[in-house]
């Protein structure tokens, strides 16, 4: 089926298979649910991805899915993009990359670009339960949007690059979860998806530069230092999954 929605401003249309959404999707829900209701309690669901695997589209896809298909309980979907750090500190704070000390900003999206502190405090308020307000991200502001969502749902479904990074501090957050879920994906098949993004307001050269300095280190960094899910899933050219 064809699914469009509004992503994080832009306006996207995914396909999604038949075969995928029977075999994978809908079966997935149906084990949350049952997760749900054999803990009593909130359940929290991580799945991580790298930059150009389509995870925030998927989200939304699986939220619509769990909201028009019988016999599963309603999931809310959420991101880590609301802790990115806001710009005033990426703008006064520096890094090292490539033996050359620049400022944070330059590869925002990077791991220590985020506010690893606040996310986790965050995430342990959600994995306990609570009703709280989660932040959002304002590609407008470039800043983040406090409280924007609240969450109140019994299936929580967070996404995020790092959220199963084998790292000191993100394996804290990862270990909050009930479910985990992974997405990998082709490194070339991912830079082409990348450079495609960034050139819709992007000269093409430099949106070239700009993915193999940020993006493309980010999503290698995923794909080859996150710890195995639960599920782990494949996407491939054709926007097909399989499990592997």
């Amino acid at each position: 089926m064809i699914y469009s929605a509004n992503i994080n401003g832009y306006d996207v249309e995914a396909y999604y298979s038949e075969d995928n959404v029977n075999e994978i999707f809908i079966p997935l829900l149906r084990k949350l649910t049952a997760m749900q209701q054999d803990k009593g309690r909130r359940i929290l669901v991580m799945l991580a991805a790298p930059p150009g695997a389509g995870k925030s589209t998927l989200l939304d896809f699986l939220e619509y899915l769990s909201k028009n298909t019988d016999g599963v309980k309603e999931i809310q979907t959420i991101g880590m993009d609301g802790f990115h750090h806001y710009q005033d500190y990426l703008l006064s704070h520096e890094t090292v990359r490539d033996g050359k000390t620049i400022k944070m900003v330059e590869i925002k999206g990077a791991p220590i670009t985020f506010d690893l502190d606040a996310l986790s405090k965050r995430v342990q308020l959600v994995a306990s339960g609570e009703k709280c307000g989660w932040p959002t991200y304002d590609r407008n502001l470039h800043n983040p949007v406090e409280d924007t969502i609240q969450i109140d749902s019994d299936i929580v479904l967070l996404e995020g690059n790092y959220l199963l990074l084998d790292e000191d501090g993100w394996k804290d957050i990862s270990s909050m979860a009930d479910y985990t879920i992974f997405i990998s994906a082709d490194e070339d098949m991912l830079r082409s998806r990348l450079v495609e993004r960034k050139a819709k307001n992007t000269p093409l050269e430099a949106a070239k530069k700009f993915v193999e300095y940020s993006d493309m280190r980010n999503a290698l960094e995923v794909l080859h230092h996150s710890k195995k899910a639960d599920l782990n899933l494949e996407i491939l050219e054709n926007n097909e999954y399989k499990v592997i």
